[in-house]
């Protein structure tokens, strides 16, 4: 134990350090990009350079890159910096979302990807449902659907398609080129009402900045410069609250994409206004605002489950704020799907921890890939590639891995701003019979199997330790024991061949195959254990 007063300041700088925070932050940020390395829809063709968007983000991630740059350059990178090929591959964020490259009507293509992607920038940089406006007034917030149309004619100019190609935004196109911006009669494609010019969102423009430049193209750099005014009423609360809700598990405001009259309006307005000026006046620093938040008193507290109801006000707190929503302990929160996977490898020392590249495909179900087109999934030939973050699992946007899909990862046809905590006999079922479940209980019985030389009250100790983090209390040690005891005389009984059994995967051949089969199961149950699949 690290016995030093700042233990736990240096273990968030170390954290904070790792490679591994890019990974793990930029899975949250992917579920906003709504990114996928297919198209969706019927064919779901593959986007072959997708990855590449997934590996910026991460790298952006480490490098701490203000949020300040970090949106510019996914709205108009190619513009800002025309010689960077990060900040070209950073504009991928504008069209992550679903296509159709073979429609008959390549205008129509058009049109529908300019609109996801105007609606996309709204929600996501400014917390505002701004796609609602595409076919009439907003029914609630003071956005109009000319609003709409002025907005997405920023975009207008640099979006070019050709049937079957991926589109991709162009920097520059000539004057012969340049299209004009419509308002479109009841959002039809075919109905274009009168020229709009490129303009801020009135609701979100106080200080009623208008666009200066006469160059159509050039408009997406002060539609950036726009979103990243340290004046700007929304942006800096919109990602503070945003980072907010992954730590604690909601957000100060429970609505993070729907900030206008619908939202739910913040629990600590007071709050969300001084992290996000603080935020700001740091430079946009992103791993900045992570430490202010996780060495704050609030995020420190005790979990729900550690509570007891002796303790000073527990029960008046639980009475007055049932939700929680006060924060007066800690969230209980689910590991997210990608979280249990990594930690099921981790834990039994399987983890491969390289990092970029193409998305690999682990082993899927057979009857799960015969519902796809012929070569839509093809498992990486290099077993180590199976044992990679999920960070890096190939992402069709019709099909998702199967743990992912049970434990609530979006289907990315979208942007998601929050996901679902939802539970299921699914989960459940998976969680005690897929084969990545068994493979990780086999690797980390072999594991201990190794390090406690087979001895029971060891391996049980070891295994606790891998799996939840801590020793077995002594109540657990001896039903743990006893299990050990009756199931090794179950799989006697039931005389199995050894090649039956879900063995430890050892690094030395095993002699008593009942026992540690017996223990394999063991370590299933632990991995099926609210404690392993829970924050708190």
């Amino acid at each position: 134990a690290d016995d030093r007063p700042d233990a736990y300041e240096q273990l968030v700088d170390r954290l904070l350090r790792s490679p591994q925070y890019g990974e793990r932050w930029a899975q949250f940020w992917l579920d906003l990009a709504r990114f996928a390395e297919t198209d969706g829809f019927e064919h779901d063709k593959l986007r072959k350079n997708a990855w590449r968007y997934r590996d910026w983000v991460v790298q952006a991630l480490n490098d701490d890159m203000s949020y300040a740059q970090f949106a510019q350059w996914q709205v108009a990178g190619d513009l800002l910096s025309p010689q960077d090929a990060a900040a070209h591959v950073a504009t991928a964020f504008c069209l992550s979302g679903p296509d159709m490259p073979d429609i008959n009507s390549q205008e129509e293509r058009r049109h529908v990807l300019l609109n996801e992607m105007t609606a996309t920038v709204g929600a996501v940089f400014l917390g505002l449902q701004v796609g609602c406006a595409q076919c009439h007034d907003h029914m609630y917030d003071p956005i109009s659907q000319a609003d709409f149309y002025r907005l997405r004619s920023f975009f207008q100019p640099a979006v070019h398609v050709k049937l079957n190609e991926t589109v991709s935004l162009l920097a520059e196109r000539s004057n012969v080129d340049r299209d004009k911006s419509y308002f479109m009669v009841r959002g039809d494609w075919r109905r274009p009402g009168p020229e709009v010019q490129p303009a801020f969102l009135r609701i979100a423009n106080p200080q009623r900045h208008e666009v200066q430049s006469e160059h159509a193209g050039r408009g997406r750099v002060e539609l950036a410069n726009w979103l990243t005014s340290p004046q700007h009423p929304l942006t800096a609360r919109v990602i503070v609250n945003r980072i907010w809700q992954q730590h604690f598990g909601q957000a100060l405001s429970s609505s993070p994409s729907d900030l206008g009259v619908m939202g739910v309006e913040p629990t600590h307005p007071e709050l969300l206004d001084w992290l996000a000026t603080s935020f700001v006046d740091s430079g946009w620093q992103v791993k900045r605002l992570h430490r202010l938040i996780v060495t704050s008193a609030t995020y420190r507290q005790a979990g729900m489950s550690q509570l007891s109801s002796n303790m000073p006000n527990v029960e008046v707190c639980r009475g007055v704020d049932p939700a929680n929503e006060l924060l007066w302990s800690f969230p209980t929160r689910r590991l997210t799907a990608e979280m249990i996977r990594d930690a099921m490898f981790a834990m039994s020392g399987s983890l491969v921890t390289e990092m970029g590249g193409p998305g690999v495909c682990p082993p899927m179900p057979t009857e799960l890939v015969a519902t796809l087109l012929k070569g839509q999934w093809h498992t990486s030939p290099r077993v180590a590639d199976h044992y990679r973050r999920s960070v890096y699992v190939f992402a069709r946007r019709n099909l998702r891995y199967p743990l992912f899909a049970a434990f609530d990862r979006p289907a990315a046809n979208d942007t998601c701003a929050a996901r679902q905590s939802s539970t299921t006999a699914t989960q459940s079922l998976l969680l005690i019979n897929s084969a990545v479940s068994l493979d990780a209980a086999r690797r980390l019985a072999g594991r201990v199997w190794d390090e406690a030389e087979g001895e029971s009250p060891g391996v049980v100790r070891q295994a606790f330790l891998r799996a939840l983090g801590r020793p077995p209390t002594s109540d657990e040690l001896a039903s743990a024991l006893e299990f050990l005891e009756a199931e090794t005389a179950l799989i006697t009984r039931e005389q199995r061949p050894v090649s039956e059994l879900a063995l430890p995967i050892t690094s030395t051949p095993i002699a008593e195959s009942a026992r540690a089969a017996a223990f394999s199961d063991l370590c299933l149950a632990l991995i099926n254990t609210s404690e392993f699949l829970f924050v708190d």
